[in-house]
């Protein structure tokens, strides 16, 4: 099994920025990807943002692209998602996910997942 905390949720203005972080423990062995989904009331769970285990493959939603970058550092088994420019739309629950392939993290399909962490984006 595979465990997933998130960390870095808050609030903040728009415009201002939030670094949300990541942490796998158990057999991490078996993770090559990681990614972001969020889910705002009311709507979908949606992907932000994915990455693989040596970065060479790294996927960003429209609606956040220019503004998020997703980074991993093994070292510390950890992924992050950088986040500036934020606005009132990007207000949710963010939940952090890994898997073994790209794709299936890509689709929402994998079978890890952490418990989320809020971010609230204030006008």
């Amino acid at each position: 099994q595979v465990q997933l905390v998130e960390s870095g949720g808050g609030s903040v203005q728009a415009g201002g920025s939030l670094r949300l972080s990541c942490a796998p423990s158990g057999r991490t062995f078996s993770i090559n990807t990681m990614g972001w989904f969020r889910q705002a009331p009311g709507k979908d769970r949606d992907l932000v943002a994915a990455i693989s285990w040596s970065s060479d493959r790294i996927y960003y939603a429209d609606s956040v692209r220019g503004r998020f970058t997703i980074s991993r550092n093994n070292a510390r088994n950890t992924v992050y998602l950088q986040m500036n420019s934020l606005k009132a739309e990007d207000t949710a629950y963010y939940y952090c996910t890994a898997g073994a392939g790209f794709s299936t993290v890509v689709a929402g399909s994998s079978e890890y997942w952490g418990q989320g962490t809020q971010v609230t984006v204030s006008s």
